[in-house]
């Protein structure tokens, strides 16, 4: 990812961060909303959210919160990014909501892989520096016998039970672990409320439980006051989950997810869901997020507010030579640039989203469309020829028996195959086994 600078600008005008947030409909729920609102008020907030390391890399489900932390920064607030080494050891809920668990030694890696991947998004510098954390460092150090009577005595078995997550679960079962969750957790906010001065947390709306059981331990152990909000779920208008493709998630790592598939995930949006993620995600003004969500609605062929979005973000978190190279593959795979211009990682990334055909040696152009899945046969490959429609890098074909002579190679092993204006498949030379 790129070192971004914190150059993005901050809520104008004097707003205060929680009207930027309610304006963007990031604000969800909160504990009472005027004592947060004086709570910023009265200086600056030191705050934390937290980021459990249960794989090797952050997805962009986890990008609000992240962005969300960036935005208070630039506000003048100072961060506490919490990645958690205990509590990554407990794992992350499956689909029948237990939790996978994963060796010490994952987890040790990959808190290290997710605290480097936040870095670029924060400053480290300044009067409201940002401070990475990790809760194994006060966690890690108690017994099972000082964690009952510290923490767990503070907790009426009761009130969880009456948590509708706990309450979903009694009749299909539930185990410990699961269970106290929260405990862990809610330490986490005492924890760095005793030792950096921290007065806020924030997370996901499916955090709220386990933020406001926080809340009250803090207050059960005489500290505070201590506060919290929650952002909503990121939703899609189509009801399929958010960041999920037909390949699994959208990582922030591009060497789980290349910037040109992040690229495309964004100019691929719904525009039923962008007016929405563009307030979520962007840093644009008010102003022009509302000339964009406009112009989906007068012009949404032209897919403006998509681009945009897909532009800055890509360049948040990949950097802008990334972003630059990302659109200009977008461009080049549809004849409207220089295909040879591109860097083979992009290029190549952008041919597996459209599937890539690895081949020994290379037959005909016919034979090429055949193999890439573009017609169904020969007669139909010829036949595309024949009438204007196959295109081999850009250059149309007009030769059923042509041939592509290796000099034609993009980078000496790639082939971009076109049919028609829009579908396209990739072909890589590979060396013969």
């Amino acid at each position: 990812m790129t070192d971004s600078s914190l150059s993005s600008a901050a809520p104008a005008g004097g707003e205060s961060p929680l009207d930027d947030l309610r304006w963007r409909g990031l604000l969800f729920d909160s504990t009472d909303p005027a004592e947060l609102a004086q709570h910023f008020r009265s200086g600056p907030v030191t705050f934390y959210v937290g980021f459990d390391p249960t794989a090797p890399s952050l997805h962009i489900g986890n990008l609000l919160q992240v962005l969300t932390a960036r935005r208070l920064q630039l506000a003048g607030h100072r961060p506490l990014l919490l990645v958690g080494g205990a509590t990554g050891l407990i794992g992350d809920p499956n689909e029948r909501g237990e939790r996978t668990l994963n060796s010490p030694e994952v987890v040790a890696s990959w808190v290290e892989r997710i605290r480097t991947q936040l870095s670029p998004f924060v400053s480290y510098e300044g009067d409201n520096a940002a401070r990475p954390v990790n809760n194994l460092d006060w966690t890690g150090e108690m017994s099972v016998a000082e964690f009952l009577r510290d923490v767990g005595k503070h907790f009426p078995v009761n009130r969880m039970l009456a948590r509708e997550v706990v309450k979903a679960r009694l009749e299909s079962g539930i185990s410990y672990t699961e269970f106290s969750y929260q405990l862990l957790q809610a330490n986490d906010f005492f924890e760095l409320h005793r030792r950096y001065g921290c007065t806020l947390q924030f997370g996901g709306s499916d955090q709220w439980g386990n933020i406001t059981a926080g809340v009250d331990y803090v207050r059960r152990r005489g500290a505070g006051p201590v506060h919290a909000f929650v952002t909503p779920l990121v939703t899609k208008a189509d009801g399929t989950k958010f960041g999920k493709t037909e390949g699994g998630a959208i990582w922030l790592d591009p060497t789980m997810t290349s910037p040109y598939a992040f690229y495309q995930f964004w100019v691929n949006s719904d525009d039923r869901d962008v007016a929405q993620y563009l307030r979520y995600f962007s840093f644009r003004s008010h102003s022009e997020i509302e000339e964009l969500e406009k112009a989906t609605a007068e012009r949404p062929a032209a897919r403006v507010a998509q681009r945009a979005l897909a532009e800055e973000l890509t360049a948040l978190v990949h950097g802008e030579e990334e972003a630059r190279q990302a659109v200009a593959a977008s461009q080049a795979l549809f004849g409207r640039g220089a295909l040879d211009e591109l860097a083979p990682e992009t290029l190549r990334a952008a041919l597996s989203e459209a599937g890539l055909v690895q081949l020994e040696t290379l037959p005909p152009v016919a034979g090429l469309l055949r193999e890439t899945g573009l017609v169904g046969s020969l007669n139909e490959a010829r036949r595309a020829i024949t009438e204007g429609g196959a295109y081999v890098n850009n250059e149309r074909v007009t030769d059923v028996e042509a041939t592509v002579p290796s000099e034609a190679l993009l980078h000496g092993r790639f082939l971009v195959l076109r049919r028609g204006k829009r579908t396209f498949a990739g072909v890589e030379l590979v060396p013969a086994r």
